[in-house]
C-alpha cells in the first residue's frame, strides 16, 4: 500500500514537470517564430539550416555536461532517423507558414501536432485509442479548416496548408520523441542527432541557393536558434516525463504567446474566421484532456 502511494505521488511530480516544460517550450517557439519572421525575407531552408546549427552545438554543450555518450542505444537508431526526418519538414513548413500568415494562424496550424501525435500513437506506440478520442481529432481538423479557409480567393490557402503540413510533420516526430524515451534515449542526443541531420539534409538547398545576409539577420537567426534550442529540449523533456495524452493541452499555451507578441511586434489582429477556428481547436483540446482524466480516474 505505502509502495503504491509512493507511486502515485511519483507519478503526479513527473506530470507536473511535463507540465511545466511544456509551457517553456510553447513560450521558447513563439520567440523562434517571432525571430525567424524578423529576420526578414529569407529562403526557409536558410533559416531552418541556422537554427538548427544553433540548437546542435547547444545540445553538444549538454551532452558534454550531462556525460550523455555520443551513440545510440541499440535498435533505436531507425527511430532517430524517422524522428529527425519528419521534423525536418514540420520545421521547413513551419518557417514558410510564419513568413506568410498572421503568426497566430502559423503558430495555431503548427499546434494541430497534439493532435496528429494522438493518431500517430495508434500506429508507432500501440496506444488504443477511443472514438471519443477520434472525435476530438475530427473537431480539432474542423477547426483548422476556419484557420486555412480553403477557397480559390483564399490567397494564403496555400501557406495554410502548408503551416497544416507542419503540425502533421510536428506530430509524428514529438511520437517519436515519445517513443525514444520509452526505450531509453537521453533528451539530448535525441536533439543534438536531429538538429545534425536536419542541418546535413538542408545544406546542399542551402549551397545552392544562398542569400546574403546583414548582421541584423544573423543575429536575429541566432536567437531564433536560442529559442529553438530551448523549445526543443523542453518539448522533449516534457513528453519524456509524462505521455502526450495527459499534457498536450498546455502546448496550446503557445497560441497566446504567439498572439500577444503577432500584435505587439508585429500589430497583427487575426480575422473572425480564424479566432473561431481558434476557439474550436483549443475547446477539442481541453475536452480531450479532461476525458483523459476521467479515463485515468
Amino acid at each position: 500500500m505505502y509502495q503504491n502511494g509512493r507511486f502515485v505521488k511519483m507519478s503526479g511530480k513527473q506530470k507536473y514537470k511535463g507540465i511545466l516544460y511544456i509551457v517553456c517550450s510553447a513560450f521558447c517557439f513563439s520567440l523562434m517564430n517571432m525571430f525567424v519572421r524578423l529576420s526578414g525575407d529569407l529562403p526557409s531552408v536558410q533559416k531552418s539550416f541556422f537554427r538548427n546549427l544553433v540548437a546542435f552545438f547547444f545540445a553538444l554543450i549538454m551532452i558534454r555536461r550531462e556525460a550523455v555518450p555520443l551513440r545510440c542505444r541499440a535498435g533505436n537508431l531507425k527511430y532517430l532517423l524517422l524522428r529527425s526526418l519528419f521534423g525536418t519538414v514540420g520545421i521547413l513548413c513551419n518557417f514558410y507558414a510564419v513568413d506568410h500568415l498572421v503568426l497566430a494562424d502559423a503558430s495555431m496550424l503548427n499546434k494541430m501536432s497534439p493532435f496528429f501525435v494522438v493518431v500517430f500513437s495508434i500506429f508507432i506506440l500501440k496506444e488504443r485509442v477511443t472514438v471519443p478520442h477520434m472525435l476530438f481529432v475530427g473537431g480539432a481538423f474542423a477547426g483548422s479548416l476556419f484557420v486555412i479557409k480553403p477557397s480559390f480567393s483564399n490567397m494564403d490557402l496555400l501557406p495554410s496548408l502548408i503551416g497544416l503540413a507542419g503540425g502533421l510533420g510536428a506530430g509524428a516526430a514529438y511520437t517519436f520523441v515519445r517513443k525514444l524515451s520509452l526505450r531509453g534515449e537521453k533528451g539530448p542526443l535525441i536533439v543534438c542527432f536531429f538538429s545534425a541531420f536536419s542541418c546535413l539534409a538542408t545544406l546542399p538547398f542551402l549551397i545552392y541557393g544562398y542569400e546574403p545576409m546583414s548582421l541584423r539577420q544573423i543575429v536575429l537567426l541566432l536567437f531564433a536558434g536560442l529559442a529553438a534550442a530551448g523549445g526543443q529540449f523542453g518539448i522533449t523533456a516534457a513528453y519524456s516525463h509524462a505521455p502526450a495524452r495527459e499534457i498536450s493541452v498546455y502546448d496550446y499555451s503557445q497560441i497566446m504567446f504567439s498572439a500577444l507578441l503577432g500584435l505587439l511586434v508585429f500589430g497583427q489582429v487575426p480575422d473572425a474566421l480564424s479566432w473561431l477556428g481558434y476557439a474550436v481547436i483549443c475547446t477539442m483540446a481541453v475536452l480531450m484532456f479532461f476525458y483523459n482524466l476521467k479515463r485515468e480516474k
